[in-house]
């Protein structure tokens, strides 16, 4: 399955959820993750989505470490099972 059908899977699935999944784009700051989502009542995920196969770069290794540095919560999410699996604990309240 494409990233993009991924990612849809996860736009969808946490619109169901009464939440938002922004795409994110920071001028000037390469390797973000995808999406930022936000659910009512909750604090902000950064996730950034791969196939089954895929990896990080190290760009993105850089900018996953600075968040986490900051306290943020951020997933790396492989293929569509780590979609669902995080689907089922965000409407689990975890």
């Amino acid at each position: 399955m494409a990233e993009r059908e991924i990612e849809k899977k996860l736009v969808d699935g946490v619109r169901k959820l009464g939440g938002r999944a922004y795409k994110f784009v920071s001028p000037g700051n390469d390797g973000v993750p995808d999406r930022i989502v936000v659910l009512p009542g909750r604090v902000p995920k950064f996730i950034e989505l791969k196939t089954e196969t895929g990896r990080l770069s190290s760009l993105q290794n850089v900018q996953i470490k600075k968040l986490k540095d900051l306290g943020q919560d951020v997933r790396v999410l492989y293929g569509l099972e780590d979609v669902k699996r995080f689907l089922e604990e965000i409407q689990n309240g975890i």
